[in-house]
């Protein structure tokens, strides 16, 4: 297979991290056979610096032309003005609604040997495996109207979280989907007693339910969700929820692998033509840590994981996804670590390129 692939390192330690991940991509290549083609363009902050607007033309060209979309992480204080009329986060935004990826998959998966990294008890994160749901192109992070004004009294701001039912129903067919690969049970995530668009969501998801007797579901309200995410984590399977309660809630979720630089993440729309696989934007969850960019210690298995993911989700490319997947899981049975893992007796702590070599090193 030839692919070709996007890469938007972005800022901070999204270069290091981007680069691990390539060459596991190129790992892979050469055991399963595969050719990869990269272009490498702007985004977010260095995007700023270099053109002035956080997302390129250029750069969307080039997504839109590729299989799939490998990115770094966007963002630093250097541009973390509230009141500045471009944000790095401005350009990951206007890209997902470029690519059309509107479902953002993040597996939470609590490995064994890292049941000490997380602040909980280790017996409340064993056994952890959940995958989270977020709608990613709606609700009130892109509603109209919204913006500052200033009246009689005073400073007002106005976000609008606006949804219709197309895009309530294809988030909750993914969730299914997935649901029906896994253990079979789907909890959807709303506030219903207040927010008239809860209650639109809850209404389409006993619509989309029906059409799966064979999953079991049920309805949280968030506030509750984000008790028992923290209680009792591993009676959840797949969680699926509108953009702004998933955005929060899988932040909360990275606590129980022991560290944002665990997680993979997918964003996924439809694909993109009746023959192939969605093209789709393939991140770690972390952002990009300018307090220890360029100094060799960011963990890169964020990155790696997802690469697994790109694999399995743009590409249909399951056997190569289970191999990176299974190389990482080696390599922290073996004791390796970076820095934000905790580590212990029988641990070894690597840096970004040995912890890369030592992945690939166990890529069979």
């Amino acid at each position: 297979m030839h692919v070709r692939v996007a890469l938007l390192p972005g800022d901070g330690i999204g270069v290091e991290v981007t680069n691990a991940a390539t060459r596991v991509l190129d790992a892979v290549g050469r055991e399963f056979g595969h050719q990869f083609e990269y272009t490498s363009d702007l985004i977010g902050g260095s995007a700023i610096d270099a053109a002035g607007t956080a997302l390129p033309a250029e750069t969307v060209a080039a997504c839109q032309a590729a299989d799939a979309v490998l990115l770094g992480a966007v963002g630093g204080p250097q541009w973390d003005n509230p009141k500045a009329s471009v944000r790095p986060e401005q350009g990951l935004l206007g890209l997902r609604a470029a690519l059309g990826v509107f479902a953002n998959l993040r597996p939470v998966r609590v490995h064994p040997s890292l049941a000490d990294a997380t602040p909980l008890k280790a017996s409340l994160v064993a056994g952890v495996d959940l995958m989270v749901v977020r709608e990613l192109t709606g609700g009130i992070y892109f509603g109209q109207p919204q913006g500052r004004s200033d009246g009689p009294q005073g400073r007002a701001a106005v976000d609008t979280l606006n949804y219709n039912e197309t895009e309530v129903r294809r988030c909750l067919d993914v969730a299914y989907h997935l649901a029906r690969q896994r253990r079979r049970k789907v909890t959807q995530v709303d506030k219903a007693n207040v927010l008239a668009s809860s209650r639109l969501w809850r209404e389409v998801h006993h619509e989309v339910a029906a059409h799966h007797p064979d999953v079991r579901h049920e309805d949280v309200l968030v506030d509750a969700m984000a008790m028992h995410l923290i209680r009792r984590p591993a009676d959840f399977d797949v969680i699926v929820t509108e953009n702004l309660f998933g955005d929060i809630l899988t932040d909360e979720a990275a606590v129980l692998a022991g560290s944002l630089g665990m997680l993979p993440s997918a964003s996924i729309g439809e694909a993109h033509n009746r023959h192939r696989h969605p093209r789709g934007l393939y991140e770690p969850v972390h952002g990009s840590a300018p307090d220890i960019a360029g100094r060799g210690i960011a963990n890169p298995l964020g990155a790696i994981l997802s690469v697994g993911l790109l694999l399995h989700h743009s590409l249909g490319l399951t056997t190569e996804a289970a191999a990176v997947e299974n190389a990482v899981d080696r390599v922290l049975t073996a004791g390796y670590r970076t820095p934000d893992l905790a580590s212990g007796e029988g641990t070894q702590t690597l840096g970004t390129t040995e912890m890369t070599d030592a992945v690939i090193a166990r890529l069979h």
